[in-house]
C-alpha cells in the first residue's frame, strides 16, 4: 500500500479488528518478546478474550474506563486489548504517577476498576480516601493488599476459562483509548483517543517507510505512553511483525540486545540516542541485522553521528502530539530535509499563526496549528473538559502551543514552546500541576516552576520557591517531599528560594 492510498483515506478500523485480523492472517507467528519469552499473535488474542469476558462478568461495559498501572510486560498488552474488546475505553497511568498526580488522573478518567503491578497498587490504596469512582483493584502480581474501600482481587483469577471470540463492539468513532497529556492552566487532560485514529496511525507510518512488512522492532518506550503503543506494538501488529519490548531503557545494553534479538528497526525518544551514544565503542558494533533507526527527535549532526558508528540510517522527521500524530512525516525514498520535521502528510492542513491568529508567512515563526479534512485523524477532544477543547479549536484549528517556521518547499521546523509546559525525560510535564503539588508542603508559599536548558536535548526544570513566614527547609528535606509526591522525571533538578528578599541558588542533592 502506497502513501498515497493509505493517506487518500482515513482508516475506518478499530482496535480489536485489527487483532482479530493479523490473528488470523499470522496465528502462529511471534508478535511480543518481553526479555526472551515469546508470545504469538494466537496467544494475544486468545488471553486478551480470557481477560476482556473476566472484565464484563465484574461489570465492565461499553465506554466504561478502565485504568492500568503496568510495566512492560505482556499483562500490560493484554489488558488494553482485553479492555477494547469488552467494549470499555483504556486509560494507562504512567507508572511513576504518586499521590496527587495519581488521584486526579484516576477521579478524572472515572475508572471503576484500576489493574496495577503490585508496587503500583499500593500507590492506589495510599490516596484511596480521595479516589470517588474506583471500586476494584486488580493486582498483577504478589501478596493481596489489604484496602479499606476497595475489593482488591488477583488480575488472574478473574480470567474466563472461555477464550472464544467475543463480538467486536467498537465501531472507528468509538473511544479506545484516554492518554493524558500536560496541562498549561490546570491539571492534566485526557485526550480522546478513538479506534479509528487509533489505528490509522501506524498504517502512516508504515506507508512512509518507517516500518515495514515483518518488521522486529526493538524499543524500550514504557507502553503506557501512547509512542509506546503505536510506535512499538501498534506498527509491529499492523505491519504482521513482531516486537521486541524492554523493561527499561538502558543505554549501556540497548544496541548489544538489539543486536542480539535480531532487530530489524529501533524506535526511541532523541535522549536515549544521545546516551547510547555516549557509551564507549565496544566491538562488533556494526554486525546487526537492524535496517533503520527512529529517534525522535534528533538534529542532523547527531543522525550523521550515529549513522557513522552504527551504519544505521536515522529518520527523526515528525511532528505531533498526542491529539494529532502524525501531522507531519519524511517519507523513506522521497525528498527529505533531515534538520526539518517533515512535510504535513495527505489530509492534515497545517498553519501558523501570530498572537491574533493571523497567518504568518514561510520563513516566519508562528504557533503550529493544525486540522484535518478526514474523519479519525485527530484526538476527539478532551474527557470531560469542553472548555479547553473549544479552547484549543479556536477558529476550528487545534493551537498546540508549540512555535514553528515553513521552509519555502513546504518543510516545517520547530522553534520554541508557546505554552507553560515543559519536556524532560520523553515526558511533558505540567508548570501548573508541578506547582500545585510542591506548594502543598508547609514551608512554601509560592512556587514558579520553569525550564532550562538540559544536556539531554530536553529540558531541565528549576523551581522559584517562596517560603512561608519563619520556614527555613533544607535542601534535603526539600527534595525529599519532592521525591515523595512527585513523579521522578517532574523532581526540579535546580531550586531558588527567597527568604527576606535574599534568593539562594541551589543544585539537587
Amino acid at each position: 500500500m502506497t502513501a498515497h492510498e493509505v493517506w487518500s483515506r482515513a482508516e475506518q478500523d478499530t482496535v480489536t479488528a485489527a487483532l482479530a485480523r493479523s490473528a488470523g492472517r499470522f496465528g502462529p507467528r511471534v508478535f511480543l518478546d518481553f526479555s526472551g519469552e515469546t508470545y504469538t499473535y494466537a496467544d494475544v488474542d486468545r488471553e486478551s478474550s480470557r481477560l476482556a469476558r473476566g472484565l464484563i462478568e465484574l461489570g465492565v461495559r461499553k465506554g466504561d474506563a478502565v485504568a492500568t498501572i503496568l510495566d512492560n510486560n505482556l499483562e500490560a498488552v493484554l489488558s488494553w486489548f482485553a479492555i477494547n474488546k469488552a467494549g470499555a475505553v483504556s486509560v494507562p497511568v504512567n507508572t511513576a504517577y504518586k499521590g496527587e498526580f495519581l488521584r486526579h488522573q484516576l477521579n478524572d478518567c472515572g475508572a471503576n476498576i484500576v489493574i496495577a503491578e503490585s508496587d503500583y497498587a499500593q500507590r492506589v490504596v495510599d490516596v484511596e480516601a480521595g479516589l470517588s469512582r474506583a471500586r476494584i483493584l486488580l493486582q498483577r502480581d504478589g501478596r493481596l493488599l489489604k484496602s479499606a474501600r476497595l475489593e482488591v482481587r488477583d488480575l488472574r483469577s478473574i480470567c474466563s476459562e472461555s477464550h472464544e471470540p467475543l463480538p467486536d463492539a467498537n465501531s472507528p468513532g468509538d473511544l479506545a483509548l484516554l492518554i493524558y497529556t500536560a496541562g498549561t492552566t490546570g491539571p492534566s487532560k485526557g485526550c480522546m483517543i478513538s479506534h479509528g485514529y487509533y489505528t490509522f496511525i501506524p498504517t502512516a507510518f508504515i506507508a512512509a517507510g518507517w516500518f515495514t512488512p515483518g518488521d522486529r522492532i526493538f524499543g524500550a518506550s514504557p507502553l503506557f505512553h501512547f509512542s509506546g503503543q503505536v510506535q512499538l506494538v501498534e506498527n509491529a501488529l499492523v505491519a504482521g511483525g513482531s516486537v521486541v519490548v524492554e523493561p527499561s531503557f538502558s543505554a549501556t545494553t540497548f544496541m548489544a540486545r538489539a543486536r542480539e534479538t535480531g532487530a530489524t528497526a529501533l524506535f526511541g525518544m532523541g535522549a536515549m540516542a544521545v546516551a547510547v551514544l555516549a557509551q564507549a565503542e565496544a566491538p562488533g558494533e556494526r554486525d546487526h541485522s537492524i535496517r533503520q533507526a527512529s529517534w525522535i527527535p534528533m538534529t542532523e549532526a547527531m543522525q550523521q553521528q550515529f549513522y557513522a558508528r552504527f551504519g544505521v540510517p536515522v529518520i527523526s522527521e515528525v511532528y505531533g502530539q498526542s491529539e494529532c500524530w502524525p501531522a507531519t512525516l519524511g517519507v523513506v525514498g522521497a525528498e527529505r530535509k533531515a534538520a526539518s520535521l517533515g512535510q504535513a502528510i495527505p489530509g492534515v492542513d497545517i498553519r501558523l499563526v501570530d498572537d491574533q491568529d493571523r497567518a504568518v508567512p514561510a520563513g516566519e515563526v508562528g504557533e503550529i496549528c493544525i486540522r484535518t479534512d478526514r474523519p479519525h485523524m485527530m484526538f476527539d477532544g478532551y474527557w470531560n473538559n469542553p472548555e479547553a477543547t473549544v479552547e484549543t479549536f479556536r477558529y476550528l484549528w487545534h493551537h498546540t502551543g508549540d512555535n514553528g517556521r515553513f521552509d519555502e518547499d513546504g518543510f516545517l521546523y520547530f522553534a520554541d514552546r508557546k505554552k507553560d509546559s515543559l519536556r524532560r525525560r520523553g515526558e511533558n510535564v505540567s508548570s501548573i500541576e508541578l506547582e500545585q503539588a510542591i506548594m502543598k508542603h508547609p514551608a512554601v508559599a509560592q512556587a514558579a516552576a520553569h525550564a532550562v536548558p538540559s544536556e539531554l536535548t530536553e529540558d531541565d526544570i528549576k523551581v522559584c520557591l517562596v517560603l512561608a513566614p519563619g520556614a527555613s527547609p533544607t535542601i534535603h528535606e526539600l527534595f525529599d517531599f519532592f521525591k515523595s509526591c512527585l513523579p521522578y522525571y517532574a523532581v526540579p533538578r535546580y531550586v531558588r528560594e527567597t527568604a527576606g528578599g535574599e534568593f539562594k541558588e541551589l543544585i539537587a542533592p
